[in-house]
């Protein structure tokens, strides 16, 4: 594992590496969903905004994961490359959304439509960040023959486990492969915005409630991971939503 990158004098971080890669490559696929829709917006904005409230919103969380553990040594925390939680991502992104629906006079659903596909390949690639820095987010123990070891990763461990972060790359991209050709078929189909969101919600909550049966995360809720508590919220949502635009009117003509 490389947690850490070494350009003579320059130390980079494996992960933040990574997010960047995936920042990078969302901001091409929504300038590219812009784009097939005709609709005018600063891709760059959008992205760099809701990538760092993104950012900050999955740090928030997962201090809030452990407050007592953050109040009795607040400032390591603080400023540290370890410690973020998808599900403060998914909050921080959504708010930062609804911001720039507004500043870029977008519909909010329509925004949510764009964004999904470039944050489920963002999300994807950022996982390999986790990956290359063993920081933790692996599965349990497994004897299969992919199963990987991490012992010079930020977060040690001998033990073959799961490599969960392959795993959640690669449902990623399904994820954006659905979500993009979706979005494709709304546009032909004039269907209500949000029907794009609405399959992220659901998509990714199931693709996350899965991955948490095999990761190393404790259990608070009813047995569940706060990560699998949250996705039953997220598919929940979605299908609200989905019901909703379903009885909604198509969008007018530009």
């Amino acid at each position: 594992m490389y947690p850490f990158i070494h350009i003579g004098p320059l130390t980079l971080g494996s992960y933040g590496l990574m997010v960047a890669t995936g920042l990078i490559c969302a901001f091409f696929i929504l300038r590219a969903d812009f784009a097939r829709r005709k609709v005018s917006a600063d891709a760059e904005a959008i992205i760099g905004i809701t990538g760092l409230a993104g950012l900050v919103g999955s740090r928030i969380y997962h201090v809030l994961e452990s407050p007592a553990e953050f109040f009795a040594d607040p400032w390591p925390q603080i400023f540290t490359t370890m410690g973020f939680a998808f599900v403060g991502a998914i909050i921080g992104g959504f708010f930062a959304l609804l911001y720039l629906a507004r500043r870029f006079r977008i519909a909010p659903l329509l925004m949510l439509d764009v964004a999904s596909p470039a944050g489920a390949l963002g999300y994807g690639i950022g996982r390999i960040g986790c990956l290359i820095s063993g920081d933790g987010d692996y599965g349990i123990p497994t004897t299969l023959p992919w199963g990987m070891s991490f012992p010079n990763g930020i977060v040690p461990t001998t033990e073959r486990v799961h490599p969960t972060p392959i795993y959640e790359f690669l449902v990623a991209l399904v994820i954006f492969w659905i979500l993009w050709k979706l979005g494709a078929r709304a546009i032909k189909m004039r269907a209500p915005n949000g029907t794009v969101f609405a399959a992220y919600l659901v998509l990714t909550g199931i693709a996350r409630f899965l991955v948490e049966i095999i990761r190393i995360n404790p259990r608070s809720f009813y047995g569940l991971t706060n990560a699998q508590a949250a996705s039953v919220v997220s598919i929940l949502a979605g299908l609200l939503l989905f019901f909703i635009c379903r009885r909604a009117p198509a969008p007018r003509e530009a």
